[in-house]
Formats: structure tokens, C-alpha cells, sequence
């Protein structure tokens, strides 16, 4: 066994894609050698900003041999009325690189096939990594781009390759660039091109020339200096994760160290200062005891010499962009909220939808209509509506566009506003991300729900649907905060009844012309993969998914619904699931209607009609008050009068007035049943 070395160098990299890059690599390599059969051991994976790089031990020498039975066609195909093979048979036998002497006849399932056995030696490992090459070229990006004369799309341009096997190397070549087992260390520090004398002294090797080629090594170090920083300073330097991560794959070689800026920048908001900070500069902001201090901890991709001029530099930085938003913040304050408002008639939100005015006074209206849901106080919502864009005008929130909502909050205080109204226009955007909070005030849910729902709606409704990877919008994203939303707010109103009164509205106001029920249909299949993907967060099965799914879009409930139904099927109620999926089968033959008790035939009707008087009522009772196990458990009291129902009785008679009196007996078991799920979707 020999260990397995293949280096991508390229120009630096984006920082959010290096490690998804690095895990696709590892992906597509361990896929590749078990596809050609090659047994091997434990995977290392390595990322920089210039470099992805897999290692992978213990490759064996020689992929496995391969036996296999392949099955040809039936022998009344395979052979003649004399026995001679036909045409089928041979090219069955040539497709395979075998001859009709190597087959013969098998029974399976009771028919008899032509069968032939093939054997193949493995090949040498080393006559097959040259495929490599195809590893490397179809890695995938996001973003891509050409260089030079190269026809190869990639997402930097490569600049060296390293593939060996053991001390061997792997000759392949890709736009110009040859494999070799030269790589390159950090791009100041280094002395130049360093060689890798074997694949297990890769991570080694590069750390002598400034490169910690171990995204988790680098990742602890910087962890280690900026704690051992703020214990010696006497700071606390959160470190957000997602910061951590970028600056992580920004540097090869990680020296922290911290510099300051004027204490007077302090009467900035503090998200102002913050954002500055983390988004701009890719800083993390230093606390003493909760309050946030006048100095700031970064990253250099470097050694520690000279590390005062490099903290001079970063103060130099961060002071102009303060600078700015100060300038910014008190110009902002000059202005005032209808002269804001003004200017929103003047930003197109899209060509075929109208300025953001336009959308502004759509979504008051909306919200408006959607009030009573969430029980908000209608004067406070109609305010909130009519200014919860204004500060997109401001000078702060157009520098600093992760702002928009939060500076609108602080700019709607200082104007004298209700406090659950400027709150209300920083929670319309929430949640704004996976995993974040939904807005606390029902002002702001109103808000927030109209504004996502008034978006999907009117791009559905001139036709642009996000389809594979392609969301300009983010209308997935707004869906699942709708969705979050009813139910965080345990909205009783069923999902679809909301987009239809979307979808009416926009088209009363002529906003686009389009098929009405076209676009609630696609609206309804759009937010049920929504629901899907909530679900599936919570490790439901697909099948209970479908069957709670198919009740309808009601997101209130949605959670306990499937919680109860997956229990059910986990616990070995195999039988009471046939006998529920059986009238719920063969009530779609009948309509609903009175039962007459004069009609039972046998004791197994008027048994069942007895149990279904107290059962139903407490099913429906349960399900009013959301606590769908109780409603399964009484459903639990049916499964025996049913089954002896089925046993005894013949729903179809040939009796018209017998007949559909006990369809309308199924029709009103099965309204109860649905209520819960739809049993006939789960798999058993």
C-alpha cells in the first residue's frame, strides 16, 4: 500500500467557498478510487486560501478483481427452434468481451435466461490515477471564471499540481500546467518552491515554509492567540463563528493581534460600529464587561515581526470608515421620516412591479387585512406599514446595506415614534437567516408576513419562479420565514386561504396580469416544499410527511401533527393504519349524508355506528385543541369495530338505500380520520 497525494494550487480563493471546496475534492477523489475498485484508508483534507489538497492513506497497489453474472435475454430470444444462438445472444456475448461458448442457461422466477460469467483481473492502481485529471477538471463552483487562453472554467485559475503516488508521480495535465511535486509555500514568507518528498510529508513540509495547510490547525490557532490576547488584556473578543470562518480561510499563516481607534466613535450606534467591524473589515470587536471598548482584534496572514506597523495600518483603515459613518449618521438625523417616504417613488423594487413605494403601499394594505391574525393593534400596524422602508434612503443603510431595519428602528425613535412601531420596522425583515428568531412584537409578524407574502406573490405572479439553483430573490428564503412565522404564531388560518387573499388583492390592484388559479396553484406546491424541508428539519419520515401534508397547507399544528403520527407508525399500529386507510379508501365512492340506524343489517353495523357516536366527537374535539395523540388514541377504540365491520359486511350491496347508507357511515368515519392524516400515505 502506498499513500495518495493530489494538490490543486491556485489563485486565491473566496473565503466561503474554500471548504466547501475542500469537501467536494475529498468527495469526488474517494468516489473515484471506489469506482475503479481501489481499497484504501483514512482521508485527510487540507485547504488555504492558494491550495485544496487530499491525502488519502494506505491505497492499495492493485484494484480488486472483479466476478460477476450477467444476464442475458430470455432463451426463447437467446436461441432458435435447431438451438442456435441468435443475434441477440451474440451481441449479448460481444458487448461483454466473451464469446457464445461462455454462455448458458439459468432459471430465474421461472423463466429461463442466458447467464455468463466474467472475470477481471485487477489492473495496477498507478495505470489508473492518471483519471485524475477528470477529478480535477470537474470540480464545480458557484462562480466561475476563464483565464487567459484556457477554455476551462474553474473558479481560480490553477498556477501548479501535485499528484504521487507513494514516491511516484501521476502525469496528467491541465491547461498548461503539469503535475509535479513542487507546491508553494506562503506567498511573502516562503523562499520559493518546495518540494514534497512524499505524500505524509505534505502537512509537515508546508509548515516549515509558513503554511498551515490544516484548515482546523489554523482555525485553533487563531482561537488560542485571540483568547491568550483578551486574558492579557483584560477584553472579551466574541468570536462569532461565521467570522471565524472566513478569517480562517483568508490567511495561510495566522498571527493575531489588536489595534484601536478613537474612544469618541463610541457614540455610534453600536450595530454601526459593529457591522464596520465584522463586515467591512473582517475585525472582531472587543468588550470589557458588556460594554464595547475602542479597540478591535484582527488576523494578519503573517509572521509577528513588525506587527506595530501592521496594527498602525488596520487603525488607519477602520478610522476613515468610521469617519464616513459619522458623517453618514449625522446627516441622517437631519431628515426627516416624510421626506424619506417621498423619495421611495423614486427606487424602482422591480420593472414589472413598480417602484418601492409602489410595494410600500401594497404591504400597508396587506398587513391591514392580515391585523386581525395576529390580533395587532390596526393604528399601529397601518403606521408601520406606511414607513417600514424609509430608512432604505438614508445615507447610512446605502453604505452600510446590512443595516436596512435596524438604523430605520433607531432613526424611527429619535422622530418620536411608538416603540412596537420602530420595532416593527427592524422585525419585518426577521427572521432573516435559518435559525433566526421571528418577530416578537405582532406588530412586527403582521408586518414581516405581508412584506415576504406581497414578495413571492407578485414574482410568482409575473412569472419568475425559482427553479434549481437560481433564487435571485430569495423567495425560498421569505417562504420559510412565512412559514416560521404562522407558526411561531400559532396562526390558526390555513396557509392556503392566505395566498389566495394575497394573489385576489394583487390582482384587484392590476399589479400583473396572470391566471388567477395558475398562480395560487404554483403559490400552494411552492409552500408545501417549504412545509417539506420544515419537516424534514425535524427528522419525519417522508411518508408521515405526505400524510400530514395532504390534509392540507396548515402550518398551526403542523409539528404536533406529525410528532403524533410518526409515534403511531413507530409503534407497531399496523393494524389500526389498514383498517383507518380502508375507509378512507372506500368512503371516496359515497357522499356525505345521514345514517339510518334502521338499515343495519348485522350487529357489526350498528357495533361500529355505536362506537363511532363517542369516538368521533372526542376525535374532533382533539383536533380542535391540537393534541393529535389523544386523537389517535381514540381513534385507537375503532380498530376492532371496524375490522369486524369489513368481516361482516359488504358496503356495495346491491341495495341502493343500503348501500349508501353505510358509504355516508364510511363518508363520516373517514371526515374524522383526515382531520389527523392521511393514513393511506404511510408506508408499512
Amino acid at each position: 500500500m502506498r499513500d495518495l497525494l493530489l494538490e490543486i494550487g491556485l489563485e486565491e480563493l473566496p473565503a466561503q467557498y474554500v471548504l466547501r471546496s475542500e469537501k467536494q475534492l475529498a468527495e469526488r477523489v474517494t468516489a473515484f478510487l471506489t469506482d475503479a475498485r481501489v481499497n484504501f484508508g483514512d482521508v485527510t483534507v487540507y485547504s488555504t486560501p492558494r491550495r485544496l489538497a487530499v491525502l488519502v492513506h494506505d491505497v492499495e497497489e492493485k484494484q480488486q478483481d472483479l466476478t460477476e453474472t450477467l444476464r442475458g435475454p430470455a432463451k426463447k430470444i437467446a436461441q432458435d427452434a435447431e438451438g442456435n444462438w441468435s443475434k441477440a445472444a451474440a451481441g449479448f456475448a460481444r458487448g461483454r468481451g466473451l464469446t457464445v461458448e461462455d454462455l448458458y442457461f439459468a432459471e430465474e422466477k421461472g423463466v429461463e435466461y442466458v447467464f455468463a460469467d466474467r472475470h477481471e483481473s485487477g489492473q495496477s492502481t498507478m495505470s489508473l490515477l492518471a483519471g485524475l485529471e477528470h477529478v480535477v477538471r470537474g470540480m464545480t463552483f458557484p462562480k466561475n471564471m476563464k483565464w487567459g487562453t484556457s477554455s476551462l472554467r474553474y473558479m481560480r485559475p490553477i498556477r501548479w499540481l501535485i499528484a504521487l503516488f507513494g514516491d511516484d508521480q501521476i502525469d496528467f495535465e491541465i491547461e498548461g500546467v503539469k503535475t509535479g511535486n513542487v507546491t508553494r509555500g506562503h506567498r511573502f514568507l516562503s523562499k520559493g518552491d518546495v518540494t514534497i518528498t512524499s505524500p505524509r510529508a505534505y502537512a509537515e513540509t508546508l509548515e516549515r515554509e509558513f503554511v498551515v495547510a490544516s484548515y482546523e490547525d489554523r482555525r485553533e490557532r487563531i482561537v488560542s492567540q485571540i483568547e491568550s490576547l483578551a486574558i492579557n488584556q483584560g477584553w472579551k473578543v466574541p468570536l462569532d463563528g461565521s467570522l471565524l470562518e472566513e478569517v480562517t480561510n483568508l490567511v495561510e499563516w495566522p498571527t493575531a493581534l489588536f489595534g484601536e481607534f478613537d474612544a469618541s466613535y463610541l457614540d455610534l450606534p453600536e450595530e454601526v460600529l459593529i457591522t464596520t467591524m465584522k463586515e467591512h473589515q473582517r475585525y472582531f470587536p472587543v468588550y470589557v464587561e458588556e460594554t464595547l471598548k475602542n479597540y478591535f482584534v484582527t488576523v494578519r496572514n503573517g509572521n509577528a515581526d513588525h506587527l506595530e506597523n501592521v496594527a498602525r495600518g488596520n487603525e488607519k483603515v477602520i478610522r476613515a470608515r468610521l469617519a464616513d459613518a459619522v458623517f453618514f449618521y449625522e446627516e441622517d438625523k437631519k431628515t426627516n421620516i416624510d421626506d424619506q417616504l417621498v423619495r421611495l417613488d423614486r427606487i424602482v423594487f422591480h420593472e414589472k412591479l413598480g417602484t418601492t413605494g409602489d410595494k410600500v403601499r401594497r404591504v400597508e394594505q396587506l398587513a391591514l387585512e392580515l391585523a386581525p391574525l395576529f390580533k395587532a393593534d390596526e393604528t399601529k400596524v397601518a403606521r408601520a406599514g406606511k414607513i417600514h422602508k424609509f430608512d432604505l434612503v438614508s445615507q447610512m443603510v446605502y453604505e452600510f446595506t446590512e443595516l436596512q431595519g435596524i438604523m430605520g428602528e433607531k432613526y424611527a425613535l429619535m422622530h418620536g415614534e411608538d416603540k412596537e412601531v420602530a420595532a416593527a420596522i427592524r422585525e419585518h425583515y426577521m427572521p432573516r437567516f435559518a435559525g433566526d428568531e421571528s418577530p416578537a412584537t405582532a406588530t412586527g409578524a403582521t408586518l414581516a408576513l405581508a412584506d415576504k407574502l406581497d414578495s413571492i406573490a407578485a414574482f410568482f405572479g409575473i412569472g419568475m419562479i425559482p427553479s434549481g439553483s437560481q433564487d435571485p430573490f430569495a423567495l425560498r428564503r421569505q417562504a420559510q420565514g412565512v412559514v416560521q412565522i404562522l407558526g411561531d404564531w400559532n396562526i390558526e388560518l390555513p396557509l392556503a386561504a392566505i395566498l389566495s387573499q394575497v394573489v385576489e388583492s394583487q390582482l384587484q390592484a392590476g399589479l400583473y396580469d396572470a391566471d388567477k388559479e395558475q398562480v395560487k396553484a404554483q403559490l400552494n406546491d411552492f409552500f408545501s416544499l417549504r412545509l417539506k424541508y420544515r419537516l424534514q428539519e425535524r427528522q419525519v419520515r417522508y411518508d408521515v410527511i405526505d400524510a400530514v401534508l395532504s390534509t392540507g397547507l396548515a402550518v398551526n399544528r403542523l409539528d404536533a401533527r406529525a410528532e403524533a403520527v410518526q409515534a403511531l407508525v413507530s409503534n407497531d399500529a399496523k393494524a389500526l393504519i389498514e383498517q383507518l386507510t380502508r375507509v378512507g379508501n372506500i368512503a371516496k365512492k359515497g357522499e356525505s349524508g345521514p345514517v339510518d340506524p334502521a338499515l343495519f343489517e348485522n350487529d357489526a353495523e350498528k357495533a361500529l355506528h355505536d362506537a363511532a357516536e363517542t369516538t368521533l366527537e372526542a376525535t374532533h374535539n382533539a383536533v380542535d385543541r391540537g393534541d393529535y395523540v389523544q386523537a389517535i388514541v381514540s381513534l385507537r377504540a375503532l380498530e376492532q369495530p371496524i375490522s369486524a365491520y369489513f368481516e361482516n359486511t359488504m358496503v356495495m350491496s346491491d341495495v341502493d338505500a343500503v348501500r349508501m347508507n353505510r358509504l355516508h357511515e364510511m363518508k363520516r368515519l373517514a371526515a374524522a380520520i383526515e382531520r389527523v392524516a392521511d393514513f393511506n400515505a404511510l408506508v408499512l
